[in-house]
């Protein structure tokens, strides 16, 4: 069998120029555009600690969201796929990035934290190991450089 290729399109418009362009650092905003086809586009920013609007989606917001929403695909697949009924899912999910002292910077550390509650008489030790074949068959997590953990809660309703 042979690998599949997909391929994944974005465009980016910057919106920030403010008349005189980057004539100056603090002469423009970082304010841009995410679209994807007909996609409901994403309004960009830099984080506010390099200048950019706080009420915008920043780039490393973004690397958080993609690990956080590829691995509660993926577990939700193989809940649905091994049985086990998931009725809520939520994730608090958290990025660190370490600044140098010239300004570059990366990732190095994400931790997610699933809450699932799971519909009464589902396997909740089946469920907690299903989180660790979600983080083996991510996409996102299987891409980064930087240590992905996972503190997960199973949560059984009652009947």
């Amino acid at each position: 069998m042979t690998n599949k290729l997909h391929r994944y399109r974005v465009r980016l418009d910057w919106t920030g120029n403010q008349g005189t362009g980057t004539s100056s650092y603090r002469g423009y905003s970082r304010d841009h555009s995410l679209s994807a086809g007909t996609k409901a586009p994403i309004a960009g920013s830099s984080d506010p600690g390099f200048r950019g609007d706080p009420a915008r989606w920043n780039p490393e917001d973004l690397v958080v969201a993609a690990l956080s929403s590829c691995h509660q695909l993926w577990y939700l697949h193989l809940c649905a796929t091994a049985g086990v009924i998931v009725t809520a899912y939520e994730d608090d999910a958290e990025g660190v990035m370490e600044e140098q002292p010239d300004g570059a910077g990366q990732f190095v550390s994400a931790v997610l934290r699933p809450r699932v509650t799971l519909a009464p008489g589902s396997d909740a030790d089946k469920a907690l190991h299903l989180h660790h074949t979600a983080a083996e068959k991510c996409f996102v997590a299987r891409s980064v450089n930087f240590p992905v953990a996972h503190e997960p809660t199973i949560v059984v309703a009652d009947a």
